[in-house]
């Protein structure tokens, strides 16, 4: 009677464990690519478009966020949400999806083989959700980007994007990156087109 009754309490305790299991990881990319410009621009020649470059602390599928109020040099991510890819391969795509849509000339990638000048290289510096307080917070993507041909340097800019997160938790976080991006890759496309005219 007792072996029952301790094989009872482990089949319980078994239930119990299996009841407290985590809940899957969700992921989030970038969504569907979407031209914000009435007049886009038009690149007036081939450009190659470099995979984007990031941080290591950046490399990953980590969703990340700080916390201003408390330690704004403290990067922190969400434990069961994350990127389906890394920031810069999710920017890289973006990127060159979006500027072949605005022009007429040919985008290229470095591994398809074609020698072309200018190469377009950005590194993604930040790329979190930062929270000025527990109930507010914004996408913060900070991105330089370089225009090179023939080795010679030929412009560079940095500039910063933020939008605010409509939920203060992973989903509005990763929404509201979407959007930053999403923006600095527009105002990487009017950069580019203007310094190639």
């Amino acid at each position: 009677m007792r072996r029952w009754a301790l094989l009872a309490a482990a089949a319980a305790a078994l239930t119990a464990c299996g009841g407290t299991a985590r809940p899957p990881v969700v992921e989030y990319d970038f969504g569907p690519v979407t031209t914000t410009r009435e007049e886009p621009a038009r690149l007036r020649r081939e450009v190659t478009v470099a995979e984007v470059t990031t941080p290591a602390w950046l490399d990953s599928t980590a969703i990340v966020y700080r916390l201003a109020y408390r330690d704004i040099a403290q990067p922190s991510a969400y434990v069961d949400s994350r990127w389906v890819a890394p920031p810069a391969a999710l920017f890289t795509a973006q990127l060159r999806q979006r500027l072949v849509a605005t022009t007429r000339s040919g985008v290229i990638a470095p591994g398809d083989g074609v020698r072309a000048a200018p190469i377009l290289r950005v590194e993604l510096e930040e790329f979190s959700q930062v929270f000025d307080a527990p109930d507010r917070s914004r996408a913060l993507v900070r991105v330089r980007a370089s225009l090179v041909s023939d080795g010679r340097l030929l412009a560079q800019t940095s500039f910063t994007q933020e939008r605010s997160a409509p939920s203060q938790d992973a989903a509005g976080g990763a929404r509201a990156l979407a959007l930053a991006a999403d923006a600095a890759i527009d105002r990487l496309i009017g950069w580019t087109a203007e310094t190639l005219r």
